[in-house]
């Protein structure tokens, strides 16, 4: 029996993790985050953690000796990244080292997660093997975590997504529940036309890893939202899905929003590998956004 440590367990997708490996698999399960327990309760063993502890680390991967770490962990605010830059590097690319250094010792293979920010934006959709341009901070420690794993030497698998959503306990407000939330109250929104992309599921990131462990899968897939669409136009599938009203909804450009960090506009992720090598059937917005509206008791 697999044995899976989880790192980042409490937040969007650790929650959706635990909750579909627990339904689907017998592998056992692990669970960590730097919060003192577990929000979501499955009676797993919970350990508290804080990746950027080396030596933490290593005692507590080591101890545990498990088969596969899936890594939730990292510090995905943006804007927060172009000025906590010293706190975004020690999150995302130290702590990925430490739990290389770690699995170095236990034989663990590593799956992590990164984003369509390691891409400048300018001729999206990309395929694996895009050539990767960052032009935020964000994006640039995320290229330097999938660059620390692929020179390695550790057994890897990097998981690319984008605009990730689903529901939890305890979340940060992701795009699409500020959505619901803020529409529901019919209350106005603007949103940007010129962010280009595939807006991703947590249930379906959560069943592409499981395949990927299941199959014994490496290297790197795009595993995101089968439809590439704005983030404008997602709103308004939104909009329809839930029943709530498209005049609330306005469009503004980028730039308007004069944000710390520069965004990749014309992106979006190919996600054919995932979908043929794995045998999956990713979700578009629409059926995504259905499932979401289930999943909240709307």
């Amino acid at each position: 029996m697999k044995k899976i440590f989880v790192t980042g367990a409490n937040g969007v997708l650790g929650q959706a993790i635990v909750s579909l490996f627990t339904r689907e698999s017998n592998y056992q399960l692990v669970l960590s985050s730097v919060e003192d327990k577990p929000f979501l309760e499955y009676g797993h063993p919970y350990v508290q953690l804080d990746i950027t502890d080396k030596e933490r680390v290593k005692e507590t991967i080591v101890h545990h000796s498990p088969d596969v770490v899936i890594n939730c962990a990292a510090y995905t605010e943006v804007d927060k990244c172009e000025t906590e830059r010293e706190l975004c590097w020690k999150l995302n690319v130290d702590g990925v080292k430490n739990l290389i250094i770690a699995s170095r010792k236990t034989e663990s293979k590593i799956v992590h997660y990164s984003t369509d920010y390691i891409f400048d934006g300018k001729s999206g959709p990309y395929d694996e093997d895009a050539t990767p341009n960052p032009i935020s901070f964000y994006g640039r420690s995320k290229l330097a975590s999938e660059n620390a794993l692929t020179t390695s030497g550790v057994d890897y698998c990097i998981i690319r997504t984008m605009v990730l959503f689903g529901i939890g306990n305890n979340i940060k407000k992701n795009f699409a529940l500020w959505l619901v939330e803020t529409l529901k109250r019919n209350q106005p929104v603007t949103i940007v036309t010129d962010q280009i992309g595939n807006a991703t599921i947590s249930d379906d990131l959560a069943y592409g890893t499981y395949k990927i462990i299941e199959k014994n899968r490496s290297g790197m897939y795009h595993i995101a939202g089968k439809d590439i669409i704005s983030r404008f136009d997602f709103t308004l599938k939104l909009c329809e899905v839930f029943g709530f009203n498209k005049s609330l909804v306005s469009p503004i450009y980028t730039k308007d929003l004069n944000q710390p960090a520069p965004r990749p506009l014309n992106s979006g992720l190919i996600v054919l590998k995932a979908e043929s090598d794995l045998g999956i059937k990713l979700m578009d917005s629409t059926e995504s956004l259905r499932l979401l509206k289930v999943q909240l008791g709307e």
